[in-house]
């Protein structure tokens, strides 16, 4: 690696939702920035303001600030190399497309969609069924470099609507060493004359992604593998305005594959697990697409489990505390593969970051979705130690809810079909001295509890397995949570003989 301050961007189309691919590559990104004592850019590319989603942008923030993947530079963070949006550096474009024009390596063209259409039908081959505008058709076509100087500068002068596109050199090879799949080549003559410049004004992603790197000095550009077909004109455009040796070193990375090739929003709705980072609401459709973090997910499992989706560190080791991606991570071991995404791997991840944290990291989020069920919980102390005894049990947030929500308010039923089978008279007995017992008892502590019911079982000759279910059900109301003296314990003395004696009611 070169002397040269490691800079990487990452730059988004506020279009929509973000897409886990994305925030795999905002991921990297970070990891190579900080791995190198780098900066990290977020960059944001609205160029086609045709796509443009009113609320996007606020929403890319926020999600790489819930996943604590936050920019140095930026629209919100400020630094040097702004503007940080290219819609308010449109101005400089042009000036790099007019040099191109001008050192014969782009041309205006004047074409009417029309005009395009037509060249489409016209151009139509068995061979060729999808003519482009390229170097077999541009000479047939309204452009500098088939019309004369004076007509070129009288449509020019009278605001004529065009754009500038690449001329692509016929029967070259481009080639570059890609971080990831290394040398890399593509024959020009089968890329076509992209757009440089719409009639709008504004660049297309082609000029703009080089012109920008430029400018803000990026060494390192990770994009997804999609974009390797644009590479040859990319490097073309490096070399003609700025030189070979300006380019940042490029890696292409992996797609993330669903179920039936690249992972998609429909993916995520036919299947139901998430694709997105957070809610997504699509202010045109108000469909809302459901995110990870909306799902129960860490952020801590978030970023773990998008790291290894095509990255490891050469060892077994697949649980990583952000600190230890940083320095661990490099480019190099991302794999040139696509890597499948299992949503029951995911889960695992997040019940893996449940049980190793402590409860008070998340404990603000589960107590909102007991709120949200009707549970108000004044007594943090008690909610913590609830969350630290269920949370073996969790895969994710909300199942705190459903494992822990009887801690905190009492079953509105209890499954006394699975008692009645085998309840008898011995047993009603049994309970009724257990309550006398656990009133009469001085230390209320799960150890105790235990002693003093296996005690008085033994006194009963009953095998306290018969009557321990019955005791969960009475407490609980179903066949599950952690062990029943500590559920004892918490609920304390006067809800646990409560509920007991609701429940030999029922029976």
């Amino acid at each position: 690696m070169s002397d040269k301050k490691v800079r990487v961007r990452f730059a988004p189309s506020p279009t929509g939702g973000l897409h886990l691919g994305g925030v795999r590559t905002v991921l990297y990104n970070y990891l190579f920035a900080k791995h190198n004592n780098g900066v990290f850019i977020l960059r944001i590319e609205d160029t086609d303001q045709s796509r443009f989603v009113p609320g996007a942008e606020a929403y890319i923030f926020d999600c790489l600030k819930w996943a604590g993947l936050e920019p140095d530079e930026s629209v919100i963070h400020g630094g040097n190399y702004g503007p940080y949006r290219q819609s308010e550096r449109k101005a400089q474009y042009r000036q790099y497309a007019e040099k191109l024009i001008a050192d014969g390596y782009a041309y205006y063209a004047f074409d009417s969609p029309e005009e395009l259409e037509k060249m489409r039908i016209d151009c139509k081959t068995d061979q060729n069924p999808s003519p482009q505008y390229d170097r077999f058709t541009r000479s047939k076509m309204r452009n500098s470099l088939t019309l004369s100087f004076e007509e070129v500068s009288k449509l020019l002068s009278t605001d004529t609507p065009h754009v500038i596109r690449i001329k692509m050199p016929e029967n070259e090879v481009v080639s570059f060493t890609d971080m990831i799949r290394g040398e890399v080549s593509f024959d020009t003559s089968l890329v076509d004359d992209k757009v440089l410049m719409k009639a709008d004004g504004m660049p297309t992603y082609h000029l703009a992604v080089v012109v920008d790197d430029y400018l803000m000095q990026i060494t390192h550009a990770f994009r997804g593998e999609e974009w390797l077909p644009s590479s040859p004109v990319h490097i073309l455009l490096w070399k003609y305005l700025f030189g070979l040796n300006a380019m940042p070193q490029w890696a292409h990375l992996p797609l993330i594959l669903g179920p039936n090739g690249k992972l998609s929003k429909r993916d995520g709705a036919k299947y139901g697990f998430p694709v997105f980072a957070m809610n997504w609401t699509d202010p045109k459709t108000g469909e809302l697409t459901e995110g990870f973090k909306e799902k129960g997910f860490l952020k801590e499992a978030f970023i773990n489990l998008l790291a290894v989706l095509g990255w490891n560190d050469g060892t077994e080791q697949e649980i990583f505390a952000k600190e230890q991606l940083i320095e661990k991570f490099s480019i190099e071991r991302i794999h040139s593969g696509g890597a499948r995404f299992d949503y029951e791997k995911a889960k695992w991840f997040n019940h893996e970051w449940i049980k190793k944290l402590p409860a008070t990291d998340y404990m603000p989020e589960v107590k909102q979705l007991f709120e949200q069920k009707g549970i108000v919980i004044t007594d943090e102390n008690k909610l913590s130690k609830v969350l630290e005894l269920v949370k073996e049990r969790c895969h994710l947030l909300p199942d705190f809810v459903q494992q822990a929500s009887f801690f905190f308010s009492r079953p509105d039923s209890f499954d006394t079909d699975a008692i009645k089978p085998k309840w008898n008279e011995a047993k009603r007995l049994f309970f009724a001295e257990i309550v006398r017992n656990f009133e009469l008892t001085g230390l209320w502590n799960a150890p105790e509890l235990e002693h003093n019911f296996k005690e008085i079982a033994a006194a009963n000759q009953i095998k306290p397995g018969e009557v321990l279910l019955p005791l969960r059900i009475m407490l609980v109301g179903g066949k599950f949570g952690p062990h029943v003296f500590d559920i004892a314990q918490i609920l304390g003395k006067e809800e646990t003989i409560a509920r007991i004696k609701l429940v030999l009611s029922l029976l």
